[in-house]
């Protein structure tokens, strides 16, 4: 079923703006990149982006208050995905925005 979206209200619209600022940051772009495909733990991100886990982490708890991404514990490890297929969409969309033109 469709959304219609005529009646959008100011704090949807406010909802959506906090949204976006998720993405204006590269780490955070860069990390949920890194999740396409496979779930992985901090360490793991924080090797493949060479930046340290702290960074990783404080990211993937921003990341994860905007749901955006989500874990679950493995062990004494947390183990983060992307949260649903939007997350992908949304990431795919703006490199075919990018794309577009050149």
């Amino acid at each position: 079923m469709e959304k219609s979206f005529e009646n959008v209200s100011n704090n949807d619209l406010f909802d959506l703006a906090n949204l976006f600022k998720v993405f204006s940051d590269s780490t955070r772009i860069r990390i949920l990149f890194s999740l396409f495909d496979y779930e992985k733990n901090v360490n793991t991100i924080s090797k493949e982006l060479n930046l340290s886990q702290s960074a990783i982490s404080h990211q993937l708890r921003y990341l994860k208050d905007s749901n955006l991404v989500k874990s679950q514990r493995d062990g004494q490890a947390m183990i983060y995905a992307l949260s649903d297929r939007h997350v992908k969409f949304i990431i795919k969309l703006g490199l075919e925005h990018l794309y577009e033109d050149r």
